[in-house]
């Protein structure tokens, strides 16, 4: 089980959700954040004042998945979130411990729904067939 972090642009954020959805990765956590990384700070005039903006706007999903999950989720990210300019973010890979599922007690893998990314695609498949 690891915990897939990502940090990118809010604008590519469809994108990347887009991706994931299609890679069966369903479960995910957004908050908006700020950084800084490689960016040059930003100087503004505002009222005849001068503003310098160290901070960037980002968004951070983080994603708890299943060993089968790891690899798809982490190229959908790239997929969806790489402009190729400085700034696309960071995807940091951490090792889980232990998950509890709180509605049922349910640990670890079995907390995690669904445990394989070839359910999830099935399932999908299916639901699209469903008229």
């Amino acid at each position: 089980m690891k915990l897939i972090t990502t940090i990118i642009r809010p604008e590519k954020l469809a994108d990347v959700k887009a991706a994931l959805f299609r890679a069966g990765v369903t479960g995910i956590s957004l908050s908006r954040v700020q950084g800084h990384g490689g960016e040059h700070e930003t100087v503004e005039q505002y009222r005849g004042t001068t503003l310098v903006f160290e901070f960037v706007e980002k968004v951070r999903i983080d994603i708890a998945v299943s060993e089968p999950f790891v690899d798809a989720t982490v190229a959908a990210i790239l997929a969806g979130a790489r402009t190729g300019e400085v700034g696309d973010g960071k995807i940091f890979v951490q090792p889980l411990e232990r998950i509890i599922r709180i509605r049922t007690g349910e640990q670890d893998v079995q907390a995690l729904t669904p445990v394989s990314a070839g359910e999830v695609q099935a399932r999908a498949m299916r639901a699209k067939e469903t008229p």
